[in-house]
């Protein structure tokens, strides 16, 4: 059955001194994924550890399951499973002794344990590997064991601290979808831990955004990317476009041309805009130009470079399959709806 989880106040100083989050009130809702996001050192594994009982908060600070105080109560006994980037397997037992070992610590009978590690086998599509040692693995068939183990207690919460990191890019964008499809089925309350903004787009249900200890945002994958609020999540999540210009007689005057302006700012102004928001157009329809610096084929798209139409560079993405070269001349129109203001 899922679970709510509730932080209340809660902080972590370590015994250093170093503080690692400030206080932090969160209700995560039974059923929901939820995906801390951030760089290094912002305190999204210490609120992870902290949710798990690896850690405990500073005084005052309480963590919630449902409505009962788990604060004091130990890892072993909150019924978590945990998923981490390193795999954390156990070198010296098969694919199926891992899963099985959560079991045996239980306590099941031989013949429950013998039909949950099956279940879990088949659930990860991992039923030939049974018998194989983790050494035989390669690194997305350990994560799925991992997967396996953690699910096979049945825990209330499921944690997985940057399971993906360590694999390529092709195998993350395929295990990506198979975790998204696992939480949809089994409606597990999840915390997922990452700096891939890919993966935090893709696998939350909401994304709560870390910088220095603090939450920055927390919203759905769309509000966060579409409507940031602080200049730190509008750059940190996405690619972010800054135009600096003159806004009077509702128009934003930059280097390169005209753009329709709705905000109400005047005078000396610092929009922002995504890359997707603008399109090249032809010679004369658009309302800026500038020219190629660079581009970047990515199969499906081409990103450009552009200089020329603010003090520093743009990034504009395109479907268009022309051969884009350096110090061609290019004709945009940006959406004059894209543009926001923020501040630092």
């Amino acid at each position: 059955m899922s679970v709510a989880i509730t932080l209340v106040a809660c902080a972590k100083t370590f015994a250093d001194g170093t503080q690692a989050m400030g206080p932090l009130d969160l209700e995560i809702r039974p059923g929901e994924t939820i995906v801390f996001l951030g760089p290094s050192g912002c305190g999204k594994t210490t609120t992870l550890r902290l949710i798990a009982g690896l850690e405990s908060p500073n005084s005052g600070g309480r963590v919630l399951f449902d409505d009962a105080d788990v604060t004091a109560v130990p890892i072993e006994r909150r019924n978590v499973g945990m998923v981490f980037q390193s795999y954390a397997l156990f070198p010296n037992m098969t694919v199926a002794g891992n899963i099985d070992y959560g079991l045996r610590v239980r306590r099941l009978s031989s013949a429950a344990r013998a039909a949950r590690v099956d279940e879990m086998l088949a659930m990860m599509k991992i039923g030939e590997l049974r018998h194989r040692r983790v050494d035989q693995l390669s690194g997305g068939q350990k994560q799925r064991v991992a997967l396996a183990r953690a699910l096979a207690p049945q825990p209330r919460v499921l944690l997985l601290d940057e399971p993906l990191t360590a694999l390529d890019a092709k195998l993350r964008d395929v295990l990506r979808i198979e975790i998204d499809a696992l939480l949809r089925r089994l409606r597990m309350t999840a915390v997922y831990v990452t700096h891939d903004q890919a993966e935090a787009m893709a696998l939350g249900d909401r994304i709560v955004v870390m910088s220095q200890g603090k939450v920055a945002q927390v919203g759905r994958p769309r509000d966060v990317y579409f409507t940031p609020q602080s200049r730190f999540v509008a750059e940190f999540v996405g690619t972010m476009n800054r135009l600096r210009g003159v806004a009077r007689d509702g128009h934003l005057e930059v280097m390169g041309g005209r753009i329709p302006w709705r905000g109400r700012e005047a005078g000396e102004v610092e929009a922002l805009f995504r890359p997707e928001r603008a399109t090249i157009v032809e010679p004369g329809a658009g309302q800026v130009k500038g020219r190629v610096a660079t581009s970047f084929f990515l199969g499906d798209r081409t990103r450009l470079v552009v200089d020329g139409v603010s003090d520093g560079s743009l990034i504009v993405e395109t479907t268009d399959r022309r051969d884009f070269q350096p110090g061609q001349d290019v004709h945009l129109v940006i959406d004059a709806d894209a543009l926001l203001t923020l501040d630092r």
